[in-house]
């Protein structure tokens, strides 16, 4: 996960971005709202975590400028305030999640790592597999020439697959960031949308829908 921190204290934001780089995330960071609303319009991260207190604003305002922008990445708030009316300003600002000063690094890494599961990683706009092509923004699946018809939630599984072929993507991952909760109805819609499918790429050489039993589903694609 590529990951910008908005931190205006030196030996935090220091301390933060050899944090998440140690646990494998792709850090970079800001020091003030300006900074980060730059490089946050740029589009190249996957979350956001934003200090309140910044020298020239705060992350609310941050926050309501790029959502206001429409820029959709998931954010998380750090703050020393901690009181319930600043976490519900957070969130009415178009935050995802927030966490109180001073907090564990591991609990940082699992929080964002959460997010990445919610959001997904963004599959590629374009994937290719045999007599199979992908196009995910215009949301177009061409196979042998003939457009295949996916519905909406069809297409939300296989963007998550799609942004980690090979990849083993966990079935609470997929219900937690589709249908927003873990339970058995959700569960049997899932295993229906996966069944899809699977018909509708049986046909494709290279590309498939694998279960990993005991562990999850696996899009697998030849280049």
């Amino acid at each position: 996960m590529r990951v910008l921190v908005v931190e205006d204290h030196p030996p935090t934001r220091e301390l933060l971005e050899r944090s998440l780089s140690a646990a494998g995330f792709e850090a970079s960071s800001a020091a003030t709202l300006a900074q980060g609303l730059d490089r946050a319009r740029e589009g190249e991260f996957d979350a956001l975590v934003l200090d309140v207190m910044l020298p020239d604003g705060d992350g609310f305002v941050l926050c309501r400028a790029l959502r206001a922008e429409g820029v959709l990445t998931p954010i998380l708030f750090l703050t020393a305030r901690g009181e319930v009316e600043d976490r519900i300003r957070g969130l009415d600002a178009g935050g995802d999640d927030y966490l109180r000063k001073p907090f564990a690094l591991a609990e940082l890494h699992a929080r964002l790592r959460a997010l990445g599961r919610r959001q997904g990683v963004a599959p590629p706009s374009q994937l290719r597999c045999g007599e199979t092509f992908f196009d995910f923004t215009a949301r177009r699946l061409m196979r042998a020439g003939v457009e295949v018809p996916l519905t909406a939630r069809e297409w939300a599984v296989l963007e998550t697959l799609a942004a980690r072929p090979g990849w083993v993507i966990t079935r609470d991952e997929l219900l937690e960031a589709h249908w927003g909760e873990i339970s058995e109805a959700a569960a049997v819609s899932l295993a229906v949308i996966l069944s899809r499918l699977r018909r509708k790429l049986a046909a494709s050489t290279g590309c498939s829908v694998h279960t990993v039993r005991g562990a999850g589903y696996r899009l697998d694609v030849a280049r």
